[in-house]
């Protein structure tokens, strides 16, 4: 069971119009947007805005609006994006429930008991009292007002707490004039402030969800527009120094990465901020970078792997072994029973007393409806013609694999596409092994045609991040996990072709349930070293595809 959510959205809003914006895939079909970054590249398309930058919202996209193109940042590679019309989303009658309105009872003057309300209230007033004591050191002890109007301080001491910085990009005007900024229904008048607009010095930006944006009543609106993106806006000074705290902006007390401080409110992010007010001690540090791959290595540096012949493997066109035909292929594995127990065929559902729920769908001169058999090994049982449907709706490679314990009959072959694997020893070692040196196995497989056995014959499949580097250590473990990788690859159960846990692409290369390390000299994303259970884990994956440590016996 998962949980499920409802969201409300204002009638002018993508959903509300009914608009839908979509990107095209690799098999040519349209894919939509989530909704809320639906609703962020509707509202910059509505504003007249050239392009957006996605990246505030955690996706590496640049939009462009008059090519109507997606770019991402990283590779280049540009997609077709396209707006179209389709049914708006429903209006409710009467005001939104209160679970999902906030903040409750703001305008009757009654305070709300929810854990959010009470956190952004009392850090309302912890972030005042902080503000306070900060100006008082830096003034002389003299404040600004802290009422809902007046002067742009005093609304940056007021409102500190929600984390929608006044003075991040959306609050800088391309012209002379000053902006009127209404925040929760109180207005100010503000001046214009000069801060860098690279995203990377604004993770809280105002495109971000915060704790006062989650509940939808605390909007921050600048002549009734953002200026998200706007070119115009970027005629601010870069020369101000990353982490620097203009003139006026307070500062909280928060280290940065040099041990000093303190620092801009938008480098602290929302974390910080909340910490902060709690009178907590916040230091900024830098997330180390994973180390991918190994110092450059020269060829006369690559050695054969010990007991291995050979170091590399190549699969051509796909060859499967087939057995003489699906009645074959099932009374190889199975015995008949006399006497059938009461009880459920798992595959069909019916009793196994009575007939096949394939009769009548799946007709097999040699096999009878009513025939029950017992699988070799697991002792599990079946209707017979069940299990020719379920060997016809496979690979058909002449193995089974009982759908109860998952026990495999023969040898089970996969999906892979055409590609090549090496593998050879390089000289460094991984973290948790500095008495070996480490095995470097090196995946390829290109971009192709998708045949019958996978899920959309005829059309393109992608192939990214190839060539994919692996490593083990070159110890006796690490030497079998190799062997038994290699058996594996020769057949085809490596790769498979699906859709991407990490990005979403469909009809691409994935990893088929048989888990490497990628990550060379550190283990910060999970796929690195040390991990000292990884080789008997991978050893468990290999056996569950039919590839266990008996195989290397024969």
């Amino acid at each position: 069971m998962r949980p499920a959510q409802r969201n409300f959205y204002e009638p002018s809003s993508a959903p509300g119009k009914g608009v839908v914006w979509e990107w095209e895939n690799d098999s040519g079909s349209w894919t939509p947007y989530d909704m809320e970054i639906c609703v962020t590249i509707q509202n910059a398309y509505e504003k007249q805005h050239p392009w957006l930058d996605l990246t505030s919202l955690g996706f590496s996209y640049l939009i462009d609006f008059n090519s109507m193109c997606q770019t991402n940042r990283q590779s280049q590679r540009k997609r077709r994006l396209r707006r179209r019309m389709d049914l708006a989303y429903p209006l409710i009658m009467g005001s939104i429930p209160k679970s999902q309105s906030w903040p409750v009872g703001a305008n009757s003057g009654q305070p709300c008991s929810c854990q959010q309300c009470i956190l952004v209230n009392s850090t309302r007033a912890a972030s005042n009292a902080i503000l306070a004591s900060q100006r008082r050191k830096h003034y002389g002890g003299t404040t600004g007002n802290t009422g809902a109007t007046g002067t742009l301080t005093a609304v940056r001491q007021s409102n500190t707490f929600a984390g929608t910085s006044l003075w991040s990009p959306t609050s800088t005007s391309s012209g002379p004039n000053n902006n009127n900024i209404s925040m929760g229904g109180g207005h100010a008048k503000a001046e214009q402030v000069l801060l860098p607009l690279s995203s990377a010095n604004f993770p809280c930006s105002p495109v971000m969800p915060t704790l006062s944006s989650a509940h939808g009543h605390h909007a921050l609106t600048i002549n009734g527009q953002n200026n998200l993106n706007r070119p115009g806006t970027q005629r601010i000074s870069m020369s101000t120094a990353r982490g620097a705290v203009p003139p006026g902006v307070p500062a909280l007390p928060v280290k940065n990465l040099t041990g000093t401080g303190p620092v801009h409110p938008a480098l602290a992010g929302m974390t910080g901020i909340l910490m902060c007010a709690a009178g907590l001690p916040v230091c900024l540090t830098r997330a180390p970078k994973p180390i991918l791959h190994p110092p450059p290595i020269n060829k006369s540096d690559m050695k054969p792997v010990p007991g291995i012949n050979g170091m590399r493997r190549k699969t051509k066109k796909k060859h499967l072994r087939r057995g003489k035909n699906p009645e074959d292929v099932v009374r190889r594995y199975t015995e008949k029973i006399k006497v059938v127990p009461d009880e459920d065929c798992t595959i069909c559902m019916e009793r196994l007393v009575m007939a096949s729920g394939y009769e009548g769908i799946l007709q097999h001169k040699g096999i009878k409806p009513e025939l029950v058999g017992k699988l070799g090994k697991c002792g599990h049982m079946y209707h017979l013609l069940c299990l020719v449907a379920m060997y016809n709706n496979g690979n058909k490679d002449g193995s089974l694999q009982c759908p109860t314990c998952k026990t495999i009959y023969g040898e089970k072959t996969g999906t892979q596409p055409p590609g090549k694997m090496e593998y050879h020893v390089i000289p460094h070692c991984l973290p948790g092994y500095p008495d070996s040196k480490s095995i470097r196995i090196v995946y390829d497989i290109p971009a192709g045609i998708q045949t019958n056995e996978h899920p959309s014959p005829g059309k393109k499949f992608s192939a990214r991040g190839f060539p994919r580097h692996c490593y083990l250590p070159d110890n006796d473990k690490g030497r079998k996990v190799l062997k038994l990788l290699i058996m594996a690859w020769d057949r085809r159960l490596i790769f498979t072709i699906g859709t991407s846990s990490t990005t979403g692409e469909s009809e691409t290369v994935v990893w088929n349930e048989i888990h490497h390390k990628t990550e060379f000299g550190s283990n910060l994303t999970g796929h690195g070293y040390p991990d000292h259970k990884y080789l008997d884990n991978v050893l468990t994956e290999l056996s569950a595809q039919g590839v266990g440590e008996d195989n290397l016996k024969d």
